[in-house]
């Protein structure tokens, strides 16, 4: 049987989305978002607490498929970046 795939994303319109593996959407998307619970993060602080989280159970590149998923996240107003020098992530709090 053919894993579920999702199509991702992309908040800047012209660039490529990815399809990708639903699982491993899902998996990411969950840690990313309870990473940034109550707080916001830098790219690198986002994608370093990622990795440690997941990087001893997850298949594949933790970091390509983290940006994947980020960038699906704000192309779907899930999480949003900052104007600031360096950026930050937070959760896009609901209206």
């Amino acid at each position: 049987m053919k894993p579920e795939t999702i199509q991702t994303l992309h908040p800047t319109s012209g660039k490529t989305n990815k399809l990708i593996s639903k699982e491993k959407y899902n998996l990411i998307r969950e840690n990313l978002i309870a990473i940034l619970i109550n707080r916001e993060l830098k790219h690198t602080e986002l994608m370093e607490e990622l990795y440690g989280r997941v990087k001893d159970t997850f298949e594949g590149g933790v970091q390509w498929y983290g940006e994947t998923v980020k960038l699906d996240l704000e192309a779907r107003g899930i999480i949003e970046r900052s104007n600031d020098k360096p950026q930050r992530y937070q959760i896009v709090e609901k209206k």
